[in-house]
């Protein structure tokens, strides 16, 4: 049986507390069942502080891997910050929004990505318009009575019907809370996520020295891939040689967020992180992207982006979010941008070559998947077996080439 060991940071995602991810991959992983016409157990649920694990054993006709799955926790630093004062929440969001444009930052966004500055602006833009809106019902009360306390109450009530409604309909507040966190991370870090990593990053190392794997993969999405960055380059600094000698490890940046915080002037620090991950040549490093996903640079070198060495740029791989959904479902969810940015995390209704849960749980290596055109399409059978004419190799199935069941 082979062995892969995943370490998945997700993104800022405040309505996804563990529990919730669980079931969440529970329900994702029956459709990569019937698409792949595969069979998985998923079993032994462990809880802690730092992350929430569990094991999968997906089997095919002539194969079985057994996946140890890490999903590294930090939904109690989201909730700290969606716990703070509304009073402090708007001023901090802008004091976000001015960094980000006073710095420059937007207009790299502009010019690498126009939909991931739109991203950026709508919920600032949104909020403005609202509270606009509020003071033209005081102008328009004031106009009506003539009086001040009237129009100044007409204008109150508008505010506090904003923050009622719409702030929390339009989640608002959680997008003001992922720049402020952006911000403050850029800035000066984030004393629980550092921790946090720094155990993670000795658990990484520990098992790949000791850990009876034949993978390791360390999977980021969104701004999870932005920690996952840092956890890596922790390892390396225990490990300077990690991955070279021992288990193969492999980063996987999906929908990835890497670019929001590595176009900020001040982001020098996450930069030397990043550099510093991408010389190790013992990481293989693969980074995914959609041209309809919003939350994510589509068609974006990301080291050449931020100025770095691109000797060891990651191998970009562009993904159609269409067709891993039937149509009537792409069709439901094409213009829920938050759904469609969830998809890189998601079961597929078609085979393609990018799929969530075959990197994770399937019988070819994360990296060789990766570097096929057709990721694992054509080495997998319509009964869910490995072809036997495709040629294995250390580098394309987990273990040995005698390691398929």
């Amino acid at each position: 049986m082979a062995k892969r060991l995943v370490f998945h940071i997700g993104g800022y995602d405040p309505t996804t507390p563990p529990a919730g991810a669980e079931r969440r991959f529970l329900r994702e992983i029956e459709r990569f069942q019937r698409t792949w016409t595969v069979q998985a157990i998923v079993d032994d649920l462990r809880d802690g502080a730092d992350q929430t694990k569990w094991n999968v054993t997906t089997t095919g006709p002539n194969w079985q891997v057994e996946t140890d799955y890490h999903l590294v926790r930090w939904d109690d630093v989201i909730e700290g910050f969606s716990h703070r004062s509304i009073g402090s929440r708007i001023p901090l969001g802008f004091l976000a929004f001015l960094d980000f444009v006073l710095s420059g930052t937007l207009w790299r966004y502009l010019l690498t990505n126009w939909r991931y500055a739109v991203f950026f602006l709508y919920p600032f833009v949104v909020f403005g318009l609202l509270i606009a809106t509020a003071f033209l019902i005081g102008v328009f009360a004031f106009k009506i009575t003539g009086s001040i306390p009237i129009a100044t109450g007409g204008g109150l009530f508008g505010f506090a019907a904003v923050l009622a409604g719409p702030w929390r309909w339009l989640h608002l507040g959680d997008l003001f809370d992922d720049w402020i966190f952006s911000r403050e991370y850029i800035r000066r870090g984030n004393s629980e996520i550092e921790q946090r990593l720094d155990r993670l990053a000795t658990e990484l190392v520990a098992a790949a020295s000791n850990f009876a794997a034949d993978e390791i993969l360390v999977i980021g999405h969104s701004l999870g891939a932005v920690l996952a960055v840092d956890l890596l380059d922790r390892a390396l600094k225990l490990d300077p040689v990690l991955g070279r000698n021992k288990i193969p490890v492999t980063f996987l940046s999906v929908g990835s967020s890497i670019l929001k915080v590595g176009l900020h002037p001040k982001a020098t620090r996450f930069r030397t992180m990043m550099e510093r991950v991408a010389k190790s040549r013992a990481i293989f490093w693969g980074d995914y992207q959609a041209l309809v996903d919003p939350l994510n640079f589509y068609k974006s070198r990301p080291m050449a982006e931020m100025g770095l060495s691109t000797e060891n740029e990651a191998t970009v791989r562009v993904v159609r979010l269409s067709r891993m959904l039937d149509d009537d479902m792409y069709q439901r969810i094409r213009f829920n941008f938050f759904r469609l940015h969830c998809q890189f995390v998601s079961g597929n209704d078609r085979r393609t070559s990018y799929d969530y849960f075959m990197l994770i749980c399937g019988p070819i290596s994360a990296k060789s998947q990766t570097l096929a055109p057709d990721g694992a399409v054509s080495m997998i059978a319509d009964d869910g077996g490995l072809i036997a004419n495709v040629p294995p190799s250390a580098s394309e199935l987990l273990g040995s080439p005698g390691t398929a069941a």
